[in-house]
Formats: C-alpha cells, structure tokens, sequence
C-alpha cells in the first residue's frame, strides 16, 4: 500500500511500485498541491523513462529512484536550464562522499569514468516567460550488480566500492545537496551552481571525438551556455553550438 510520510514540509511520498515517479508526481499534482521540495519515492519503477524516451533500467529495491516538485517561479523560461545544472551538482557532490572521479555528462547524466551512476529526467512546466514547475526525476544506481537492459555503459555505487548501502541513508545525503543548492538559486547565487557544474564536466579539458550530422569531428568544449546548449571548438578555431541529441560523444 502507498503512504505519505506525516511532515509540515516538505512531504515523502513513498510507494512499493509504480510505472514512473515523475507521471505519478504529475498526477498527484493535477489532484492535490504538494510543497514544494515534496519528493515521491519508489522500491520499483517499471516503466523509469531517460531523456527523449530513453529507458531506465533498476532492479526493485535495489537502487534510488525518486522525483522531487519544485515551483521556481523567479526563474525566467529561457533560463530552466540552471534547473539542470542545480540537480547534476547536487547529486555529483553526494556521490562525491563515496567515490571519486565523478563527472556530469552534459546536460545531467552523472559518470564514473566512462560508465553512467545516475540519469534524470527534467519536466519543466512554465508560465507565460517564467518557470512554473519542476519535476526532477532521479534515477541513481546504488546497490544493483547486474544489468540486463539495453543500456551500453551501467554501473552502481556497489560495483564501484564492493559495498552495499543503505538507501535511505544515502537519499537523505543527496536531499540536503540538493536543498542546499536550490536554496543558492533562489538567493540568487546561479553563478556558483555554474562555475561548479563547468568544474563537474565530463571531458572538460582536451580534444574529444564527435559526431553530429556532418559526420565525426575532433573539438573541446568551450561552454554550456545559459540555454543549455554544448558549444564546442573545433581544432581550427570553429565554433560549434548544440541542442541536446544534436550531436554524441564517441
């Protein structure tokens, strides 16, 4: 059976199973109002969605997977993407306290080396040129050891260590990065979410292979700018700007 967790603010809403936490969350919200930093949290997700449709592999009770309400109202609409950056931080710096050589792979999946530890999902809902809402879906790979999904590159925190961990420790690390990094945003400290989200980028420094639809090409990023996008310099001096899927790292 699903239970809330009794709380002033914010609320957990915890479930045994669900298809996605983030269409839960949505639902709950078309129904009732939660505060805001109101998390639902569950032992299994059946259908965990990535970016564009991507799918989420997580053996039930064995990993993190959450969604957490945000109404960052203050924040103009061609500015949601910091929304990104403030979650990737927040995570990166928790997992931080485990392991080293944790990078975010632009927008926000969080790596180790060249394997994926976390994917989120990002539903921005906005009001006329501002953000009305945020639901931040997050899918962290904490205790599983074995993948049988699709996914090229999976690996969890245990794998890593050779440790098991408790969950609802761990979560409760991850929610005080997290709240400590929006609380920066609204004291209007984006610049400190920035310069540590550049610092987190996986191959920050140094050529890289890419490809985009031209083919595949050598470049370095320059930047992730305010909207998001992956701008990238060619060895000749070429400047190269990116949506999200626009281009892949090789």
């Amino acid at each position: 059976m699903d239970y809330e967790e009794t709380a002033i603010y914010p609320q957990i809403i915890r479930l045994k199973e669900t298809r996605s936490t983030n269409l839960y969350l949505r639902e709950y919200l078309a129904r009732k109002h939660l505060p805001e930093g109101s998390v639902v949290i569950t032992e299994s997700q059946t259908a965990g969605r990535g970016q564009r449709g991507t799918y989420w592999e997580s053996a039930p009770g064995e990993n993190l997977t959450f969604s957490i309400i945000l109404y960052p109202r203050q924040i103009p609409a061609n500015r949601q993407f910091v929304i990104a950056r403030m979650s990737a931080v927040a995570v990166k710096e928790t997992l931080d306290a485990y392991t080293g050589d944790i990078t975010i792979k632009w927008p926000n999946d969080i790596y180790w080396h060249h394997k994926k530890i976390c994917g989120m999902l990002i539903e921005n809902d906005l009001s006329a040129q501002q953000l009305h809402s945020s639901i931040i879906g997050i899918g962290l790979n904490l205790n599983q050891t074995r993948f049988t999904g699709n996914a090229p590159n999976p690996v969890s925190l245990r794998q890593i260590t050779g440790k098991a961990y408790d969950k609802e420790d761990l979560f409760h690390c991850l929610m005080q990065r997290f709240y400590a990094r929006y609380l920066q945003l609204l004291q209007e400290k984006e610049d400190d979410i920035c310069r540590a989200y550049h610092a987190s980028l996986y191959r920050r420094e140094g050529f890289f292979s890419y490809c985009d639809s031209g083919g595949l090409f050598e470049a370095r990023i320059r930047e992730i700018d305010a909207m998001g996008h992956l701008v990238l310099q060619l060895r000749d001096g070429e400047i190269r700007r990116y949506a999200f899927k626009e281009v892949a790292y090789r």
